[in-house]
């Protein structure tokens, strides 16, 4: 079920948005079985990062909720409009930021940007998967190996 977009305007309010689609979209908790918010991202929140992680994890344990982040790293610091942004940081240290809030809300993070796919979860989770059954395979490959030996 998709709820809301929340577009910040000119700023990177994060928490002012998780407030409202948490206070506002949420509010119907017992009505739906599963329930994540997605924050697309192009910089690091207006506010401290602790401060944003403290909020998602004690909003995510109370309404069973994960919020997910996909953020795009883009190359300048000044928006389209020529807004600057009350903070700034690197694109590295924006990732680990929002790594930080995403496991407050026991989600998922994806980092990508022009050049492609920098970071993701899910990818991660991917490639572990295959490297298993290639492990796998191999032992079952040696297994056999040895019982055509022994015959």
């Amino acid at each position: 079920r998709w709820v809301l977009s929340l577009q910040c305007k000119g700023s990177r309010n994060v928490l002012s948005a998780l407030r409202r689609a948490v206070e506002v979209d949420f509010k119907d908790k017992d009505v739906h079985k599963s329930q994540g918010l997605y924050l697309l991202a192009t910089g690091i929140p207006d506010q401290e990062t602790h401060t944003v992680s403290a909020y998602v994890a004690q909003v995510c344990r109370g309404f069973d909720l994960q919020l997910h982040v996909c953020l795009f790293s883009v190359t300048e610091a000044v928006d389209s409009s020529g807004i600057i942004p009350a903070r700034y940081a690197n694109p590295t240290e924006t990732a680990v930021a929002f790594k930080e809030i995403v496991r407050a809300g026991n989600g998922r993070f994806h980092w990508f940007g022009e050049a492609g796919i920098f970071e993701s979860d899910d990818i991660t989770v991917i490639v572990s998967e295959m490297e298993k059954a290639n492990n796998y395979s191999q032992k079952c490959a040696f297994l056999v190996e040895s019982l055509k030996q022994r015959s």
